[in-house]
């Protein structure tokens, strides 16, 4: 199943009713059998208001949307896609007050839309990194400096969690193979060409502190042992030469890169995609969504690969079990 649109308008068009958004949804999660929600069984009548399990032990009515984050939505499924397509195509996101404007909702209704389809993001079963990772921390929230005087935090710094939200990111660096050719124009002539066999994989953790017993764990859990890992010369990053190759890159030299290209720049400039999302589209996060927000731009960054197309469906694959109630986001 591949749809073929390009735009915003492209989308609204495809989704042009509810019956092809519903038929849409229901060949993306079953494929050709419906499956129930509520115990797994394969097969279901169907019924003037969706369907309902064979399995006589459970025998439950369900919907296209029992078990997904459109649960008893009271929105049309072409806004919900709309609004995944707009989520997951623009580069650093979109606002709850752009998207509120370019559907025609209320933006706490865009609000809540949104921070639920951050949630069907989250990679709940990541895969181990290996071979080549970057490691750094960043501090997410605004500088003391900018705050009202009776804002401010006496003794903040640039780097401290007094005042903002600590980030660990671990990023599987690009790998390249080096292969040989002979050039198309100038017979005999070989070039050396870069053909990308694995592109760079980010992933994020909001943590309380930046400390040794906090860092250390996420990436034991994250990383192959014996895998080379190369970070700054932070004092929490002592100590992972136990169970990494780990290179440290003094920055507080001037040293950016050292022999043999190990760098922790492709980490850096994520960090800046993050930043700069965060301050133009958002301008300020909570510490309580934090982590939404982080996995939402993790996704878009691990899946920069593919056409705007592919990345929405694969983002529909995942609305099973994300369900986010208001009550939930809000407490």
């Amino acid at each position: 199943m591949t749809t073929k649109f390009k735009s915003l308008i492209q989308v609204l068009d495809y989704f042009k009713d509810e019956s092809t958004c519903i038929s849409y949804l229901a060949q993306s999660r079953w494929g050709e059998t419906p499956c129930c929600p509520h115990c797994g069984n394969v097969g279901a009548y169907t019924t003037n208001r969706g369907y309902k399990c064979k399995a006589k032990e459970c025998h439950k009515k369900f919907t296209v949307t029992t078990g997904t984050i459109f649960e008893n939505t009271k929105i049309s499924l072409r806004y919900w896609f709309a609004a995944i397509y707009l989520g997951t195509a623009h580069k650093k996101g979109i606002s709850s007050l752009q998207l509120s404007r370019d559907l025609n909702i209320t933006q706490k209704t865009a609000w809540f839309l949104l921070h639920r389809v951050r949630e069907m993001l989250a990679n709940n079963a990541p895969e181990m990194l290996e071979g080549g990772v970057e490691i750094d921390e960043t501090f997410v929230g605004g500088k003391n400096k900018n705050r009202h005087a009776n804002k401010k935090i006496e003794g903040s710094q640039g780097r401290s969690s007094a005042d903002k939200t600590p980030v660990i990111g671990i990023v599987q660096k690009q790998e390249y193979k080096i292969i040989e050719r002979p050039h198309k124009v100038i017979p005999g002539r070989t070039v050396k060409e870069k053909v990308i066999i694995k592109q760079s994989v980010v992933r994020l953790d909001v943590v309380q502190d930046t400390s040794a017993a906090t860092l250390h764990p996420i990436m034991l859990s994250s990383v192959k042992a014996n895998s080379k890992i190369i970070t700054d010369a932070y004092r929490s990053y002592l100590g992972l030469s136990k169970n990494f190759d780990h290179v440290s890159i003094k920055h507080t030299d001037g040293n950016y890169i050292t022999v043999g290209d190990e760098h922790t720049n492709t980490i850096e400039g994520f960090w800046s995609l993050l930043k700069r999302g965060i301050i133009g589209i958002y301008h300020q996060v909570s510490h309580k969504h934090l982590h939404r927000y982080c996995d939402e731009f993790s996704y878009r960054y691990n899946t920069r690969g593919v056409v705007d197309v592919i990345r929405f469906e694969d983002a529909i694959k995942r609305v099973n079990n994300a369900r986010l109630t208001y009550s939930e986001l809000i407490k």
